[in-house]
Protein backbone atom coordinates (compact mmCIF):
# COMPACT_ATOMS: atom_id res chain seq x y z
CA UNK A 1 0.00 0.00 0.00
CA UNK A 2 2.51 2.27 0.93
CA UNK A 3 4.42 1.84 -2.20
CA UNK A 4 1.38 2.24 -4.33
CA UNK A 5 0.64 5.31 -2.31
CA UNK A 6 3.98 6.51 -3.20
CA UNK A 7 3.95 6.14 -7.08
CA UNK A 8 0.28 8.16 -7.10
CA UNK A 9 1.75 10.96 -5.19
CA UNK A 10 4.92 10.28 -7.45
CA UNK A 11 2.62 10.79 -10.48
CA UNK A 12 0.38 13.75 -8.98
CA UNK A 13 3.35 15.61 -8.35
CA UNK A 14 4.97 14.67 -12.11
CA UNK A 15 1.60 16.19 -13.55
CA UNK A 16 1.40 19.32 -11.02
CA UNK A 17 5.08 20.46 -11.96
CA UNK A 18 5.70 19.39 -15.38
CA UNK A 19 4.28 20.75 -17.97
CA UNK A 20 3.37 18.31 -20.70
CA UNK A 21 6.15 16.95 -22.76
CA UNK A 22 6.63 18.93 -26.28
CA UNK A 23 9.43 16.99 -28.79
CA UNK A 24 11.93 19.82 -29.68
CA UNK A 25 10.72 22.82 -27.47
CA UNK A 26 11.68 24.29 -24.35
CA UNK A 27 10.14 22.83 -20.81
CA UNK A 28 10.31 26.42 -19.60
CA UNK A 29 8.55 29.67 -20.93
CA UNK A 30 10.94 31.55 -22.62
CA UNK A 31 9.09 34.93 -22.05
CA UNK A 32 10.17 35.71 -18.70
CA UNK A 33 13.33 35.71 -17.04
CA UNK A 34 12.50 33.21 -14.34
CA UNK A 35 11.74 30.70 -17.38
CA UNK A 36 14.52 31.61 -19.42
CA UNK A 37 17.06 31.42 -16.48
CA UNK A 38 15.62 27.78 -15.77
CA UNK A 39 15.82 26.77 -19.48
CA UNK A 40 19.68 27.68 -20.03
CA UNK A 41 20.49 26.09 -16.19
CA UNK A 42 19.50 22.88 -17.99
CA UNK A 43 21.91 23.94 -20.60
CA UNK A 44 24.85 23.99 -18.99
CA UNK A 45 24.17 21.65 -16.01
CA UNK A 46 27.34 19.84 -15.52
CA UNK A 47 26.00 16.72 -13.99
CA UNK A 48 24.94 15.29 -17.88
CA UNK A 49 29.21 14.88 -18.17
CA UNK A 50 28.45 12.34 -16.31
CA UNK A 51 25.56 10.53 -18.75
CA UNK A 52 26.73 7.19 -19.70
CA UNK A 53 26.25 5.13 -22.99
CA UNK A 54 23.43 3.10 -22.01
CA UNK A 55 21.36 6.13 -20.52
CA UNK A 56 22.15 8.05 -23.95
CA UNK A 57 21.32 5.36 -25.79
CA UNK A 58 17.82 5.02 -23.89
CA UNK A 59 16.80 8.90 -24.01
CA UNK A 60 17.67 8.74 -27.97
CA UNK A 61 15.38 5.66 -28.14
CA UNK A 62 13.13 7.05 -26.32
CA UNK A 63 13.00 10.38 -27.65
CA UNK A 64 12.56 8.37 -31.54
CA UNK A 65 9.15 6.86 -29.93
CA UNK A 66 7.70 9.63 -28.87
CA UNK A 67 8.77 11.28 -32.98
CA UNK A 68 7.26 8.17 -34.66
CA UNK A 69 4.30 8.36 -32.32
CA UNK A 70 4.55 4.76 -30.60
CA UNK A 71 2.94 4.04 -27.30
CA UNK A 72 4.39 4.66 -24.47
CA UNK A 73 3.38 2.69 -20.97
CA UNK A 74 4.62 4.13 -17.55
CA UNK A 75 6.28 6.80 -18.63
CA UNK A 76 6.00 10.30 -17.41
CA UNK A 77 6.35 13.95 -18.44
CA UNK A 78 9.24 14.55 -16.72
CA UNK A 79 11.11 11.21 -17.96
CA UNK A 80 10.76 12.77 -21.62
CA UNK A 81 12.08 16.26 -20.52
CA UNK A 82 14.90 14.35 -18.64
CA UNK A 83 15.84 12.47 -22.02
CA UNK A 84 15.43 15.51 -24.11
CA UNK A 85 17.87 17.33 -22.02
CA UNK A 86 20.43 14.51 -22.23
CA UNK A 87 20.57 14.52 -26.20
CA UNK A 88 20.43 18.46 -26.40
CA UNK A 89 23.51 18.66 -23.95
CA UNK A 90 25.20 15.28 -25.89
CA UNK A 91 23.93 15.23 -29.24
CA UNK A 92 24.47 18.10 -32.22
CA UNK A 93 20.92 18.66 -33.72
CA UNK A 94 22.31 18.94 -37.23
CA UNK A 95 25.47 16.19 -37.60
CA UNK A 96 23.93 13.62 -34.92
CA UNK A 97 26.94 12.98 -33.12
CA UNK A 98 28.60 13.35 -30.09
CA UNK A 99 30.12 16.51 -29.29
CA UNK A 100 33.65 16.77 -27.68
CA UNK A 101 32.90 16.80 -24.15
CA UNK A 102 35.11 20.04 -23.22
CA UNK A 103 33.09 21.69 -26.48
CA UNK A 104 29.47 21.23 -25.05
CA UNK A 105 27.79 23.66 -23.14
CA UNK A 106 27.50 21.74 -20.35
CA UNK A 107 31.58 21.26 -20.08
CA UNK A 108 31.96 25.29 -20.64
CA UNK A 109 31.93 26.40 -16.37
CA UNK A 110 34.17 23.06 -15.78
CA UNK A 111 36.68 23.24 -18.34
CA UNK A 112 36.35 26.85 -18.64
CA UNK A 113 37.44 27.58 -14.82
CA UNK A 114 40.41 26.50 -15.43
CA UNK A 115 40.77 29.23 -17.94
CA UNK A 116 39.51 32.00 -15.62
CA UNK A 117 41.85 30.90 -12.68
CA UNK A 118 44.91 31.17 -14.84
CA UNK A 119 43.50 34.66 -16.38
CA UNK A 120 42.93 36.49 -12.75
CA UNK A 121 46.39 34.76 -11.35
CA UNK A 122 48.22 37.86 -9.81
CA UNK A 123 51.68 39.21 -11.36
CA UNK A 124 51.92 37.62 -14.29
CA UNK A 125 54.39 38.39 -16.67
CA UNK A 126 53.92 39.36 -20.34
CA UNK A 127 54.47 35.78 -21.61
CA UNK A 128 51.78 34.12 -18.59
CA UNK A 129 49.27 36.79 -19.71
CA UNK A 130 49.30 35.75 -23.49
CA UNK A 131 49.82 32.10 -23.02
CA UNK A 132 45.64 32.30 -20.77
CA UNK A 133 44.22 34.31 -23.17
CA UNK A 134 45.29 32.18 -25.98
CA UNK A 135 44.03 29.34 -24.14
CA UNK A 136 41.02 31.30 -23.29
CA UNK A 137 40.34 32.52 -26.95
CA UNK A 138 40.71 28.70 -28.25
CA UNK A 139 38.49 26.91 -25.68
CA UNK A 140 35.87 29.72 -26.94
CA UNK A 141 36.56 28.93 -30.54
CA UNK A 142 36.04 25.30 -30.13
CA UNK A 143 32.86 25.65 -28.28
CA UNK A 144 31.71 27.94 -31.07
CA UNK A 145 32.86 25.49 -33.81
CA UNK A 146 31.52 22.79 -31.58
CA UNK A 147 27.87 24.03 -31.78
CA UNK A 148 27.63 25.80 -34.94
CA UNK A 149 24.66 26.03 -37.12
CA UNK A 150 25.78 23.05 -39.39
CA UNK A 151 22.50 22.67 -41.68
CA UNK A 152 24.27 24.52 -44.86
CA UNK A 153 28.12 24.33 -45.43
CA UNK A 154 30.11 26.41 -43.86
CA UNK A 155 33.54 28.04 -44.63
CA UNK A 156 35.51 26.68 -42.33
CA UNK A 157 37.85 30.07 -42.93
CA UNK A 158 35.18 31.89 -41.36
CA UNK A 159 35.94 30.24 -37.72
CA UNK A 160 39.68 30.49 -38.59
CA UNK A 161 39.63 34.18 -39.01
CA UNK A 162 37.20 35.01 -36.00
CA UNK A 163 40.23 32.88 -33.99
CA UNK A 164 42.79 34.42 -35.01
CA UNK A 165 40.91 38.10 -34.88
CA UNK A 166 39.99 36.70 -31.17
CA UNK A 167 43.45 36.38 -30.25
CA UNK A 168 45.17 39.34 -31.50
CA UNK A 169 42.57 41.71 -30.03
CA UNK A 170 42.72 39.85 -26.55
CA UNK A 171 46.68 39.41 -26.62
CA UNK A 172 47.28 43.52 -27.74
CA UNK A 173 44.74 44.73 -25.01
CA UNK A 174 45.83 42.80 -22.48
CA UNK A 175 49.63 43.56 -23.17
CA UNK A 176 48.97 47.01 -23.87
CA UNK A 177 47.42 47.69 -21.14
CA UNK A 178 50.10 45.54 -19.02
CA UNK A 179 52.80 47.75 -20.41
CA UNK A 180 50.79 51.08 -19.79
CA UNK A 181 50.94 50.51 -16.17
CA UNK A 182 53.94 49.13 -15.87
CA UNK A 183 55.68 52.36 -17.44
CA UNK A 184 52.96 54.49 -15.87
CA UNK A 185 53.91 56.76 -13.11
CA UNK A 186 50.53 58.05 -11.94
CA UNK A 187 50.15 55.06 -9.83
CA UNK A 188 51.63 53.66 -6.62
CA UNK A 189 52.73 50.17 -6.61
CA UNK A 190 49.94 48.57 -4.46
CA UNK A 191 47.49 50.54 -7.41
CA UNK A 192 49.04 49.36 -10.37
CA UNK A 193 48.86 45.62 -8.84
CA UNK A 194 44.80 46.29 -8.21
CA UNK A 195 44.42 47.78 -11.23
CA UNK A 196 46.28 45.09 -13.08
CA UNK A 197 43.61 42.52 -11.63
CA UNK A 198 41.00 43.52 -14.19
CA UNK A 199 42.78 44.05 -17.09
CA UNK A 200 41.63 40.49 -18.30
CA UNK A 201 37.98 41.61 -18.53
CA UNK A 202 38.48 44.65 -21.48
CA UNK A 203 40.55 42.58 -23.02
CA UNK A 204 38.14 39.37 -23.20
CA UNK A 205 34.82 41.60 -23.64
CA UNK A 206 36.67 43.20 -26.73
CA UNK A 207 37.84 39.66 -27.93
CA UNK A 208 34.65 37.84 -27.69
CA UNK A 209 33.15 40.98 -29.55
CA UNK A 210 35.67 40.99 -32.34
CA UNK A 211 35.02 37.60 -32.80
CA UNK A 212 31.33 37.78 -32.61
CA UNK A 213 31.77 39.78 -35.28
CA UNK A 214 33.92 38.34 -37.71
CA UNK A 215 31.64 34.79 -37.64
CA UNK A 216 28.26 36.27 -37.86
CA UNK A 217 29.40 39.28 -40.50
CA UNK A 218 27.64 36.99 -43.65
CA UNK A 219 24.54 37.48 -41.35
CA UNK A 220 24.89 41.46 -42.09
CA UNK A 221 25.64 40.95 -45.71
CA UNK A 222 22.69 38.58 -46.25
CA UNK A 223 20.28 39.21 -43.62
CA UNK A 224 18.72 37.12 -41.17
CA UNK A 225 14.89 35.01 -41.74
CA UNK A 226 11.89 37.11 -39.73
CA UNK A 227 9.27 34.83 -39.05
CA UNK A 228 5.12 35.16 -37.73
CA UNK A 229 3.24 33.68 -35.22
CA UNK A 230 2.47 30.65 -36.86
CA UNK A 231 6.65 30.12 -37.37
CA UNK A 232 6.14 31.10 -40.62
CA UNK A 233 9.54 32.58 -42.60
CA UNK A 234 8.37 36.10 -43.71
CA UNK A 235 11.48 37.07 -45.55
CA UNK A 236 14.84 37.96 -45.07
CA UNK A 237 15.59 41.50 -43.47
CA UNK A 238 18.87 42.97 -42.70
CA UNK A 239 17.09 45.22 -40.25
CA UNK A 240 17.06 42.56 -37.93
CA UNK A 241 20.45 41.63 -38.59
CA UNK A 242 21.70 44.14 -37.30
CA UNK A 243 19.95 44.15 -34.52
CA UNK A 244 20.35 40.43 -33.31
CA UNK A 245 24.34 40.73 -34.17
CA UNK A 246 24.12 44.25 -31.65
CA UNK A 247 21.97 42.79 -29.30
CA UNK A 248 24.83 39.63 -29.11
CA UNK A 249 27.73 41.99 -28.74
CA UNK A 250 26.50 43.81 -26.19
CA UNK A 251 25.41 40.59 -24.10
CA UNK A 252 28.75 38.84 -25.32
CA UNK A 253 30.55 42.55 -24.38
CA UNK A 254 28.74 42.13 -20.44
CA UNK A 255 28.72 38.32 -19.71
CA UNK A 256 32.58 38.37 -18.83
CA UNK A 257 32.10 41.05 -16.12
CA UNK A 258 31.06 38.88 -13.15
CA UNK A 259 33.17 36.07 -14.34
CA UNK A 260 36.28 38.24 -14.19
CA UNK A 261 35.60 41.42 -11.99
CA UNK A 262 34.06 40.59 -9.13
CA UNK A 263 36.25 37.62 -8.14
CA UNK A 264 39.23 39.98 -8.34
CA UNK A 265 36.79 42.58 -6.14
CA UNK A 266 36.30 39.69 -3.50
CA UNK A 267 40.01 38.63 -3.37
CA UNK A 268 41.02 41.98 -2.59
CA UNK A 269 38.65 42.31 0.00
CA UNK A 270 39.48 38.56 1.95
CA UNK A 271 43.01 39.22 1.28
CA UNK A 272 42.62 42.05 3.66
CA UNK A 273 41.64 39.60 6.19
CA UNK A 274 43.82 38.60 9.30
CA UNK A 275 43.09 34.63 8.12
CA UNK A 276 45.14 35.20 4.55
CA UNK A 277 47.66 37.17 6.17
CA UNK A 278 48.59 34.08 8.44
CA UNK A 279 47.89 32.15 5.51
CA UNK A 280 49.03 33.33 2.55
CA UNK A 281 49.16 29.60 0.93
CA UNK A 282 45.87 29.32 0.83
CA UNK A 283 45.29 32.51 -1.54
CA UNK A 284 45.42 30.55 -4.72
CA UNK A 285 42.88 27.86 -3.90
CA UNK A 286 40.28 30.35 -2.21
CA UNK A 287 40.53 32.39 -5.14
CA UNK A 288 40.14 28.87 -7.60
CA UNK A 289 36.78 28.44 -5.44
CA UNK A 290 35.54 32.14 -5.82
CA UNK A 291 36.42 31.69 -9.60
CA UNK A 292 34.39 28.73 -9.96
CA UNK A 293 31.09 29.51 -8.07
CA UNK A 294 31.47 33.28 -9.78
CA UNK A 295 31.60 31.44 -13.17
CA UNK A 296 28.54 28.58 -12.27
CA UNK A 297 26.13 31.67 -10.81
CA UNK A 298 27.01 34.44 -13.36
CA UNK A 299 26.38 32.56 -17.08
CA UNK A 300 22.83 31.23 -16.98
CA UNK A 301 21.93 34.61 -15.50
CA UNK A 302 23.98 37.07 -17.89
CA UNK A 303 22.62 34.73 -20.91
CA UNK A 304 19.15 34.60 -19.75
CA UNK A 305 18.78 38.29 -19.63
CA UNK A 306 17.49 38.34 -22.80
CA UNK A 307 15.53 36.39 -24.67
CA UNK A 308 16.41 34.26 -27.61
CA UNK A 309 13.69 34.15 -29.78
CA UNK A 310 13.00 38.18 -30.01
CA UNK A 311 10.53 40.18 -30.94
CA UNK A 312 10.77 43.28 -33.70
CA UNK A 313 7.21 46.16 -34.69
CA UNK A 314 6.87 45.10 -38.51
CA UNK A 315 7.03 48.13 -39.11
CA UNK A 316 10.54 49.04 -38.35
CA UNK A 317 11.38 46.37 -40.68
CA UNK A 318 12.17 46.63 -44.39
CA UNK A 319 9.22 47.78 -46.75
CA UNK A 320 9.41 44.41 -48.95
CA UNK A 321 8.73 42.14 -45.53
CA UNK A 322 5.80 44.62 -44.70
CA UNK A 323 4.12 43.83 -47.29
CA UNK A 324 4.13 40.05 -47.09
CA UNK A 325 2.60 40.36 -43.60
CA UNK A 326 -0.14 41.63 -41.85
CA UNK A 327 0.72 40.91 -38.24
CA UNK A 328 2.29 43.69 -36.55
CA UNK A 329 4.81 41.75 -34.43
CA UNK A 330 7.59 39.22 -36.40
CA UNK A 331 10.20 37.08 -34.62
CA UNK A 332 13.87 36.41 -35.43
CA UNK A 333 16.19 34.31 -33.53
CA UNK A 334 18.72 36.40 -31.44
CA UNK A 335 21.45 33.78 -30.79
CA UNK A 336 23.51 33.60 -28.17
Amino acid sequence: KRCALFGISRTIGDLMDTPPFKLGEPRYDQSTFWGRLRHFLDIVDPLTLFTTKKQLQDAVELLDKVKSNEPLSGVTNQQLWEAQKIKQAIIHPDTGEKVFMPCRMSGFVPFGSVTVIGLLLPNQTLAQMVFWQWINQSHNACVNYSNRNAGKSTDNMKFVVGYIGAITSACSIAVALSVFLKRSNAFKPATKLLIQRFVPYPAVATASVSNLYLMRRNELKEGIEVKDSKNRIVGTSFVAAKRAVTETAVTRAFLPAPILVVPPMIMTLLERTSFLRRFPVLTVPIQSVVCVVCFGLALPIAIAFFPQITQIETSKLEKEIQSQTDETILFYNKGL
